[in-house]
């Protein structure tokens, strides 16, 4: 059986005291701005902010944002998997992390997306905004999650 070693010592961004502080910086920054656009939407879905704005206005304005922010925010978390691919790998938070990044991005892309332009009733409204933001803050959590793991 071929054994592949992977050595974190030679990932450039492990030979830099200001590289991985950066790409980090900038992964929380873009995923807080991808999430918070989220939010916004999902709030006004749930009837608790901006009750005078329409759901639709409120996705099409933040939607650009969003991409951007879910864009950098995982290409940068590729970059930062590379320093150490095995110990992320094996980490349960880190797998759960992965997976709910994919389910949430679908949710939010598919059934998020028809209910806000569809502009259905109060409770399918909250309760697709009250899934959307579970979804996004267990994500958050999981990843608060990989020390303690």
């Amino acid at each position: 059986m071929l054994q592949i070693h992977y050595d974190p010592a030679t990932n450039p961004l492990n030979n830099n005291e200001w590289s991985f502080p950066l790409f980090e910086c900038i992964h929380i920054a873009t995923f807080a701005m991808a999430i918070g656009t989220i939010a916004i939407v999902d709030f006004r879905l749930l009837g608790i902010a901006m009750r005078r704005q329409n759901p639709v206005e409120l996705m099409k304005s933040t939607s650009l944002w969003t991409l951007i922010g879910l864009i950098v925010s995982i290409t940068t978390g590729l970059v930062i998997f590379t320093t150490d691919p095995v110990a992320y790998y094996y980490n349960p938070s880190f797998r759960y992390k992965c997976i709910a990044l994919v389910v949430a991005i679908v949710y939010n892309y598919t059934i998020h997306r028809k209910t806000v332009l569809s502009e259905a009733g109060a409770v399918v409204r909250g309760l697709v905004g009250g899934v959307s933001l579970l979804l996004w803050i267990s994500i958050v959590f999981s990843a608060i999650f990989y020390s303690f793991v």
